[in-house]
């Protein structure tokens, strides 16, 4: 019996110590995040390493606060809202914070940060960094030709409209390219070594977080600065946004999580918004070129139910454009009215949430 004890006891130790050094590695272990933080959340921006994005001189969007008789509180608290905020011809007319969440609360983007990925590719391509979206990927990642003679007939624009003809495998395994995308702690080896043609691009959409991915990767050479960075210098400061943000990492001092990481204050995500309503002008500066705003959707044939046009990392649904994230993140924007909406929870609400904002949108004068 003595011996038994003893043996389980070395087994229970070295079961402990196998699961502690697991859990010490899940900074440089696709396997071990997968593991231990199993499916994404919105909390996963404070366990993911992060680039800091400084604001300078903050400058909050002004306040006129108005009733909107179609706005359910109650329904927004129950459905796992943590900020809603809706702003009109400039003033925020509607803030409010649910289940704990306040003004200054760090909030996570999911998905929406292709957007913001999209609104960078567009500065770049203005000051001539990159000389045009038809190029291909291979002008900027030239290792892909050298991996698939295929890959230089993918062209930035077909990344940018999940056109790019990849393959993608979202079943959610640890090791199935949807896993690796979001937990790999090497993204850039995984955006070049890890991408593989399937198809022909153009020819259908298909959403895949590679083609970020690539897109950051040849933003980040062709800038010559970290991409939390040039967001910092070419939007963040110049928008006076209130509060500082980041931008998660594959690993620390990594690559930025180009599908899903850009976190910060709900109001700051909704003076993005304010900037695609005013088509890339923010106080008389042209940030964004009019003309990467303004550019036609692509229709889709995405079996999403919702979104009738995709370009640019932005949905499109009739005038509105939407940045749209895991778990119910958006930014809904409506030009022609000059009004944004801004969403951010904890439950995914799907295409219920652009729905809910299109009908607030109509019910409002």
């Amino acid at each position: 019996m003595r011996r038994l004890l003893i043996i389980l006891g070395v087994l229970v130790l070295a079961v402990a110590v196998a699961f502690g050094g697991m859990w010490a590695s899940t900074g440089r272990s696709q396997l071990a995040r997968a593991f231990f933080w199993g499916d994404s959340d919105t909390g996963d921006w404070q366990r993911f390493p992060f680039r800091r994005v400084s604001t300078a001189a903050p400058a909050p969007i002004p306040s006129a606060p108005a009733a909107l008789p179609g706005l359910d509180e109650r329904a927004l608290a129950a459905g796992g809202t943590n900020a809603f905020l809706v702003v009109r011809d400039g003033k925020l007319i509607y803030e409010k914070y649910f289940n704990g969440t306040r003004r200054d609360s760090t909030l996570t983007s999911m998905s929406v940060a292709k957007s913001v990925l999209s609104l960078l590719v567009g500065v770049a391509i203005g000051e001539g960094r990159i000389a045009s979206v038809d190029d291909p990927i291979t002008a900027y990642v030239p290792e892909l030709r050298e991996r698939d003679p295929r890959f230089t007939r993918i062209t930035l624009r077909h990344l940018l409209a999940m056109r790019s003809g990849l393959r993608y495998d979202d079943e959610g395994t640890p090791f199935s390219d949807d896993t690796s995308t979001y937990y790999s702690p090497d993204l850039r080896g995984l955006a070049i070594g890890g991408a593989e043609v399937e198809g022909e691009p153009g020819q259908g959409f298909r959403y895949n977080n590679f083609n970020p991915l690539l897109v950051g990767l040849a933003l980040e050479r062709t800038t010559g600065m970290k991409v939390a960075a040039y967001l910092e210098r070419k939007l963040w400061r110049p928008m006076g946004m209130e509060g500082d943000g980041s931008w998660s990492l594959d690993s620390a001092e990594g690559f930025e999580k180009m599908e899903s990481g850009v976190n910060g204050r709900a109001v700051d995500f909704a003076k993005l918004g304010m900037l695609v309503a005013a088509r890339g002008k923010w106080n008389g500066t042209q940030l964004v070129p009019e003309a990467w705003i303004t550019e036609p959707n692509t229709p889709v044939t995405a079996p999403n139910g919702w979104a009738d046009g995709y370009q640019h990392f932005w949905w499109s649904r009739g005038p509105a454009r939407i940045a749209s994230g895991r778990y119910g993140q958006v930014i809904y924007v409506l030009p022609g009215k000059n009004l944004v909406m801004v969403r951010l929870g904890a439950d995914t609400g799907g295409r219920a949430w652009p729905a809910y904002m299109e009908e607030l949108a109509q019910s409002m004068t």
